[in-house]
């Protein structure tokens, strides 16, 4: 049968991705075939759509984009017994690198049933579609890194995007102080309905300085998603052993520095990476569904900025690419 799909035939802007037929088989072993009705969309997209920013990494093309989407099971391939025709499903990467392998932006797809997770009752398709993989890092930052606390101050930045709102959310659920940085009054407005007791204005005020003003004793720990303009100011901000973890490079990688830096106060760093978290289907399923509770009991809100058709992608991208929205965006292949 054809599918179409969105795919890059070379690395570059937003104008090269192209919406295509593409032939798609049959379900082999240990597969089903998704019907997909969510499909997440990623700063990951844009970096693997760009080309060189993840090392050693040369795709072939043409090439597929997405690696997040939720969907119905259409068909099921032999030695299949986890799943069966009509299930809502949700899968988040494949078997290698997340940004390996990838190809969820189409309307149908054929995914190892390893990969795959049920969506419960009281999660939407949607939802799922947009939560998963930054459900997943921010599971990761919290109950692998550093688990916030009362008594505990945290410094999120971006705390109204993606990853930044479920970790302002689910820090404030655990009884944590949190202050957040963001770049409008609008994103401040979305970060304090999610829980952040301070918001900054990173753009208007120097946000260290205002960190310390509101906690003189310094914080316990900062989840960066941010990277080179953020991650090492970020440190002044730490208290003795406090930690700063870094889950993303918006603004570039993180540069090379002294590790003496970390000496007067004892701090710790860490880089985290979400494949690890998730590789085997057990720990997969385990954290999906830690995730999907949290959505389910209302202690996480999932903010859906916008939902673009599935052939508008290069719309959701460039979106992406500016930076002016709040939540996450969804991808619609019925609208296509």
């Amino acid at each position: 049968m054809l599918n179409k799909a969105v795919r890059i035939h070379r690395h570059g802007g937003a104008e090269e991705m192209e919406w295509e037929d593409t032939p798609i088989d049959n379900p082999a072993v240990g597969e089903v075939r998704l019907r997909h009705t969510a499909i997440g969309v990623n700063f990951s997209d844009v970096n693997v759509r760009r080309g060189g920013f993840y090392p050693n990494h040369n795709p072939s093309f043409p090439l597929g984009l997405g690696n997040e989407a939720a969907g119905v099971v259409e068909s099921v391939g032999e030695g299949v017994t986890d799943f069966q025709v009509g299930d809502r499903v949700a899968y988040a990467g494949m078997l290698r690198q997340f940004y390996m392998d990838t190809g969820a932006y189409s309307e149908f797809r054929n995914v190892p049933v390893s990969r795959l997770v049920a969506i419960p009752e009281g999660v939407t398709d949607r939802q799922a579609a947009a939560i998963l993989l930054k459900g997943c890092t921010a599971s990761l930052i919290i109950e692998g890194v550093f688990t916030p606390a009362a008594g505990n101050t945290v410094l999120i930045h971006t705390a109204a995007a993606g990853v930044g709102s479920i970790l302002c959310q689910w820090s404030k659920h655990l009884g944590a102080t949190v202050i957040g940085t963001v770049g409008s009054v609008q994103k401040a407005e979305v970060a304090q309905r999610l829980g952040c007791d301070h918001v900054i204005l990173y753009r208007e005020t120097d946000f260290v300085e205002e960190v310390l003003r509101i906690a003189p004793k310094g914080i316990a720990a900062v989840f960066d998603g941010v990277g080179k303009d953020t991650f090492l100011p970020s440190l002044r901000c730490l208290q003795q052993f406090g930690i700063a973890v870094n889950y993303g490079n918006a603004s570039g990688n993180v540069p090379p520095f002294d590790v003496m830096t970390l000496a007067s106060k004892s701090l710790s760093i860490c880089r985290v990476g979400v494949t690890g978290h998730i590789h085997d289907t057990t720990s997969f399923r385990r954290v999906a569904s830690k995730v999907f509770s949290l959505v389910a009991e209302g202690a996480i809100e999932i903010n859906i900025h916008r939902t673009y058709a599935l052939r508008d992608a290069a719309k959701a991208h460039a979106a992406v690419e500016v930076g002016g929205f709040t939540g996450s965006l969804i991808l619609d292949p019925v609208g296509s």
